[in-house]
C-alpha cells in the first residue's frame, strides 16, 4: 500500500505488527527495478507483517524525518521503533531474509 505522511505516521506508531516501509521515488531506476521483487515478498510477508511504500518525492518532509540518504531504502518498525534500516535494490528472497534476520526469525515464510 502506498502511504502518505499521515498514514505512514499512523502505520509506524499504531500498528501491533511490524511494518516494512519501502521508501522510493518515481524517478529512481532501482526503486523501479526492485517494485515487483518488493510486490512479491509482500505477498510472502503479509499478514504478519504491514508491508508499506513512501513516495520519497511526494513526502519530502517524512523521508527528511526518517534520514533517508538514498533509496531504494528498507525500514522495518515494530512497536513505533526502527529495528533495521538497508538501502539498494533487493530481490524477494533477500528481503524477506532481511525482514526475518531482524525479526528474529519469527515471521520468516517459505518462498513458494
Amino acid at each position: 500500500m502506498d502511504a502518505n505522511a499521515e498514514m505512514f505516521t499512523r502505520q509506524i506508531s499504531r500498528s501491533d505488527i511490524p511494518v516494512l516501509v519501502d521508501v522510493w521515488a518515481p524517478w529512481c531506476g532501482p526503486c523501479r527495478m526492485m517494485a515487483p521483487a518488493y510486490a512479491d515478498a509482500a505477498k510472502i510477508l503479509e499478514p504478519g507483517i504491514r508491508v508499506v511504500k513512501l513516495n520519497s518525492e511526494e513526502h519530502q518532509q517524512v523521508a527528511a524525518q526518517l534520514g533517508i540518504q538514498g533509496i531504494p531504502t528498507l525500514l522495518l518498525f515494530h512497536g513505533g521503533v526502527e529495528l533495521a534500516r538497508t538501502s539498494g535494490a533487493m530481490n524477494t528472497r533477500q528481503i524477506v531474509d532481511w525482514t526475518g534476520a531482524h525479526l528474529n526469525g519469527q515471521q520468516r515464510q517459505p518462498l513458494a
